[in-house]
C-alpha cells in the first residue's frame, strides 16, 4: 500500500469513524434518523458559530424537537411569521420547508453570517435582519395593522422581556409560540392558586389562550443549559375590552405581585388616596393574595380601585 493512498483515504476513514462515534455517543448532536453521513459537513459548519453566554445562546441540536416547535405554527401559514434568535437556523430550516412567510431577526453578527450562507434566498429578500428585537419597532417590518405571528428558541436571559413586548403588539400578534426556560414557560401558563402564577401569567392570559405543550431536556442543546426547557403556544383570544382600564389593570397586577406575600388589602393600599374608605363588600376579595386570582377577579379588583379613586376625587373636589 503506497503512502499516497494512505494520505488520500485516511482522512475519509477518520471522518466516517468520528461521525459514527458521535451518533452512538449522543444522538442529540445529529439526529441519525433524519441526517445522513453526507450531511456531516453541516455539523462541522455548525460548530463554527460559537454560543455566546452574554447573549443567552443555547443552540438546539435535536432536529426532531425543532420540527415539533415549527409545527406549532402550522395553522398560521397565511400570516407573516417572525422568528426571534434563529442562531444557526435549526428551526428556520423547518419553517422555510413548511412554506411560511418568514423573516428572522438575529443580534449576533456571527450567526447572521452563517444564516446568510445557509439561507441565501432569505438573505436576498432582506428577510435576515440583524437587530436587537427588544429595540425594534415591529411596525417597520409589518406596516399598518398587518397581523403576524412570532416564534423562536428564545434566549433565556431576555425571554420575559420578549413577552412583555408581545403584549405591546397584542392587537396584531395572532399567535406566539416557542421554547424558553421551563420555569418561565410554566409561569406564563400558570393557573390561579399555583405558586408559578405571576405578572406575565395574568397579563398574557387576559389577551391570549395559553398552552404548555411539552418539556425539552437540557441534553439537546449546545452548550447544555442547567435547566430544562418548555415549549408553549399563545393564541390570541376574542377579548378587545377586558372590562376595565387596561393601563390600571397592568399597574394593579404588577403592584400586587410585587408584594405577593401580602394580602390584596395591604398591597393595593399604595394605589389608593390616603384615607380612602374601602367598602365592606370587598372584604372577601381583598383577603386573597394575587396568585389566587383569575383574570376576571383581577378585572373586578381593578374596577373596585377605580371606583374608590373616582369617588375620592369627587369628594375632594367639593
Amino acid at each position: 500500500m503506497s503512502r499516497r493512498w494512505l494520505y488520500l483515504f485516511i482522512p475519509r476513514i477518520a471522518e466516517s469513524l468520528i461521525f459514527d462515534y458521535l451518533c452512538l455517543w449522543q444522538k442529540r448532536i445529529i439526529n441519525i434518523t433524519s441526517v445522513g453521513r453526507g450531511k456531516f459537513h453541516k455539523y462541522r459548519l455548525m460548530n463554527k458559530v460559537r454560543p455566546k453566554k452574554a447573549l443567552g445562546q443555547h443552540f438546539l441540536t435535536d432536529l426532531s424537537v425543532a420540527e415539533r416547535i415549527a409545527s406549532t405554527m402550522d395553522a398560521y401559514k397565511g400570516l407573516p411569521l417572525l422568528e426571534i434568535g434563529p442562531g444557526m437556523g435549526v428551526l428556520t430550516r423547518f419553517l422555510v420547508e413548511k412554506g411560511h412567510d418568514l423573516t428572522v431577526v438575529e443580534i449576533d453578527p456571527e450567526s447572521v453570517e452563517y444564516l446568510t450562507a445557509e439561507f441565501p434566498q432569505l438573505a436576498a429578500d432582506g428577510r435576515i435582519v440583524q437587530a436587537d428585537f427588544l429595540k425594534m419597532d415591529l411596525s417597520d417590518l409589518y406596516p399598518g395593522d398587518t397581523p403576524f405571528c412570532i416564534i423562536g428558541n428564545y434566549p433565556y436571559n431576555i425571554s420575559s422581556q420578549i413577552f412583555f413586548k408581545v403584549l405591546d403588539y397584542k392587537d396584531r400578534v395572532r399567535c406566539c409560540s416557542g421554547m424558553l426556560q421551563r420555569e418561565v414557560a410554566e409561569r406564563l401558563a400558570a393557573a390561579p392558586c399555583t405558586k408559578a402564577r405571576g405578572i406575565l401569567s395574568v397579563l398574557l392570559q387576559t389577551w391570549y389562550d395559553e398552552e404548555y405543550l411539552f418539556t425539552v431536556s437540557e441534553s439537546v442543546f449546545n452548550p447544555p443549559p442547567k435547566v430544562k426547557s418548555g415549549v408553549i403556544r399563545m393564541t390570541r383570544n376574542d377579548v378587545t375590552d377586558p372590562g376595565c382600564d387596561p393601563a390600571l389593570l397592568r399597574t394593579v397586577v404588577k403592584t400586587t405581585f410585587g408584594q405577593r406575600r401580602k394580602t390584596l388589602r395591604n398591597s393595593v393600599r399604595g394605589l389608593l388616596p390616603p384615607g380612602a374608605s374601602i367598602p365592606a363588600s370587598a372584604d372577601e376579595l381583598l383577603s386573597l393574595r394575587p396568585e389566587q386570582l383569575s383574570v376576571e377577579r383581577f378585572v373586578e379588583l381593578t374596577n373596585l380601585l377605580s371606583d374608590i379613586r373616582g369617588k375620592y376625587a369627587v369628594t375632594e373636589s367639593k
